[in-house]
């Protein structure tokens, strides 16, 4: 029976940086993954550069049912704090947009910045390595079944993230411990994922595939209305691109998106208004103010002939046309499921971890940190600085409560 400080299962990003911490915060750690590659996640992240963080990041721009419990956290390692880190690693970055950071180079660089952090650390990685059962000891802490020996370990962290893109490794391990353990689990749903429709309504529309464009994305109505200004993709089977992977973590079933494909337009005024000086025929007139291949679509849902010039167009059919491409309104029969969802909406309930140590209120020296916890980020680096502020937080009271022991 081998000995450890701390045992932390799952090497992606919380997992290999609270590993990394709690080692140079003077703990004895064993950090174990399943999978024989090393956080994949990070790798295909960010198309393979990594978006790493969001010099935005704060409680407004996570999803939980409890709002608050983020707020410490992030508070207490903040984006600032990770971009310090990156900068000490000599690694060169860029901001996209919004916020977004991304590596210059590749994501292997936030990897190997990870690995040298548990190097400095004094970390024992096991990979691949699989937990067949846990228990709790009698007197304290717990005791581990590993494909590599057993473990005891008076604090164990579960960071083993959520369940999207299981080709790569994903598992439901921490969400079965935790129910094994009495905790509340909110139900896991894929989230920053792309919407499909049913396929006979979506056939004007599959021929759009590959198209993209700047609208405004809506969901819900009053106080409950949630919207964001970002780009759509239209695709075979649906939408994706960013203006839908952040509203679909805010959809519920049922639920139809309001749709404005041109929100910087008013175009059932603009129609009305070109009548008096252009000679063009509608659907040139359309087509310059939206994508050519969108414009003709949409003409040809309204039943509007594209070839009738303009000036003979009736102001009711152009302010309906116009209004039409404002005010799209249309209901999802899905999503593209765990395979591209880039994120897991619930996990493991906040209301059974503490938001300063996120250690189990239910059972002293157990830990969730990171994906699998109901904490979700929007799409842009958030879920990356959920990672790095709770593996923090954890790390910190770990060594608080070695230094005290």
């Amino acid at each position: 029976m081998q000995g450890f400080d701390a045992v932390v299962v799952g090497a992606g990003a919380a997992g290999l940086f609270c590993a990394g911490l709690a080692g140079q915060g003077g703990l004895k750690v064993l950090l174990i993954d399943h999978a024989p590659k090393l956080a994949e996640k990070i790798r295909i992240s960010g198309g393979g550069r990594c978006n790493f963080t969001n010099r935005d990041a704060g409680p407004a721009n996570f999803l939980s049912e409890n709002p608050a419990f983020c707020r410490s956290a992030l508070a207490r390692y903040t984006s600032q704090d990770f971009i310090k880190l990156v900068q000490s690693h000599g690694i060169a970055f860029h901001e996209k947009h919004k916020g977004q950071l991304f590596c210059d180079d590749s994501a292997e660089q936030i990897i190997r910045m990870l690995v040298k952090e548990c190097e400095a650390g004094g970390v024992t990685r096991w990979q691949p390595c699989t937990v067949a059962d846990v228990r709790q000891l009698p007197g304290g802490g717990f005791e581990l079944d590993t494909s590599q020996g057993p473990v005891s370990t008076p604090r164990l962290v579960v960071a083993t993230g959520g369940l999207p893109v299981p080709k790569i490794g994903a598992s439901d391990w921490g969400l079965r411990l935790a129910k094994r353990f009495e905790h509340a689990i909110v139900e896991p749903r894929p989230a920053l994922v792309p919407l499909t429709f049913d396929p006979d309504a979506w056939a004007p529309f599959a021929a759009l595939a590959g198209l993209s464009l700047p609208v405004e994305v809506s969901v819900g109505s009053g106080k409950t209305r949630m919207r964001f200004l970002e780009d759509l993709l239209f695709t075979h089977r649906g939408l994706s691109g960013p203006a839908i992977l952040q509203i679909s973590s805010y959809r519920t079933d049922g639920q139809a998106l309001q749709l404005n494909l041109a929100p910087e337009l008013h175009l059932d005024k603009e129609l009305v208004e070109a009548k008096t000086a252009s000679r063009r025929q509608l659907g040139n007139e359309f087509a310059a103010r939206l994508p050519q291949r969108l414009a003709s679509a949409w003409l040809e849902r309204a039943g509007l002939d594209a070839a009738k010039p303009l000036a003979e167009c009736r102001d009711a059919d152009l302010q309906r046309l116009g209004r039409s491409v404002h005010e799209w309104q249309l209901m999802p029969s899905g999503d593209e499921g765990w395979r591209k969802a880039e994120v897991m909406r619930g996990g493991v309930s906040t209301r059974d971890l503490s938001s300063q140590t996120l250690e189990s209120k239910r059972l002293p020296g157990l830990y969730f940190i990171g994906e699998v916890v109901d904490v979700t980020g929007w799409l842009g680096g958030y879920n990356f600085q959920w990672a790095w502020a709770s593996a923090a937080a954890c790390a910190r009271a770990m060594a608080d409560s070695f230094a005290s022991a």
